[in-house]
């Protein structure tokens, strides 16, 4: 019986062992914490989902071209607890992101520092801050 046990063991962190997973990641191993970027453009979408929420944007280029940017932030718990509400940022919202290019700059791709609405409301990555230009 024990040499059973041992073998559904070893059978079970064998097939763990082999299977391709999304795992957490360091943000300074995906994103560039030494540059800055600012990004200005419209909602498209706010997914709350672990284990980090993601902020994507269109954004407008000078020649009128639309370009889809993706930022990430904090956990979905973090920002709720910080007072975040998906409903506050819906499609179409003009937002204002400055955050940390991510290092394959190949991709339109960022980590969330600090997200500004049109009337001045500002989150950073997990959730509402204070100081100038918080509501």
């Amino acid at each position: 019986m024990k040499k059973a046990a041992c073998a559904v063991v070893m059978l079970m962190l064998l097939a763990v062992a082999g299977t391709p997973s999304s795992a957490h990641h360091s943000f300074a191993a995906a994103y560039d914490t030494q540059k800055s970027i600012t990004i200005q453009g419209a909602i498209v979408q706010v997914r709350l989902t672990n284990p980090h929420s993601w902020f994507f944007l269109d954004v407008k280029e000078p020649d009128g071209k639309l370009t889809r940017w993706a930022f990430e932030a904090g956990t979905p718990s973090g920002m709720i607890r910080g007072g975040y509400k998906a409903s506050e940022l819906g499609p179409g919202t003009i937002v204002t992101i400055r955050g940390a290019p991510a290092r394959d700059t190949t991709k339109n791709v960022g980590m969330l520092q600090q997200l500004t609405t049109a009337d001045g409301k500002t989150y950073g990555m997990f959730g509402p801050q204070e100081g100038p230009g918080a509501r």
